[in-house]
């Protein structure tokens, strides 16, 4: 058993500077560190999300790796802030819609997608209330 905190996130992305300028917008917050190959975000609560180029990551992809996605989730306090980021994403920052907002088995969210086809979930799970 690991004895440590899940603390980080790695997403391989094409383009990291392209990507940390969807993500800055997104996360409302500037990264921490960004080259040409990696970006770091630290979010409030402490969890990282890294961008790593998935032409220079080691080892690097294979063919299966370049096809599998990855979904981020943001659980928030409740379903307006699900409505209201819907809406600043998709009105305001172009974010492509992959899932309007709905209710489903374990909360109300909808879906966005990141340059990359990375889905990202923004929920208000169900308990949380």
């Amino acid at each position: 058993m690991i004895n440590s905190d899940f603390s980080m996130t790695i997403l391989y992305v094409n383009n990291v500077p392209q990507s940390a300028q969807f993500y800055q917008q997104i996360l409302n917050a500037a990264p921490v560190e960004l080259s040409p190959t990696f970006c770091l975000f630290v979010l409030e609560n402490g969890l990282k999300l890294g961008l790593w180029s998935k032409h220079t990551v080691e080892p690097a992809l294979s063919q299966l790796d370049l096809v599998s996605s990855s979904e981020v989730l943001f659980a928030v306090s409740d379903k307006g802030m699900v409505d209201d980021l819907y809406e600043r994403w998709g009105m305001k920052l172009n974010v492509t819609i992959a899932h309007k907002p709905q209710q489903l088995d374990f909360g109300y969210a909808f879906v966005g997608l990141d340059i990359d086809g990375h889905r990202l979930r923004v929920c208000h799970l169900e308990g949380d209330e």
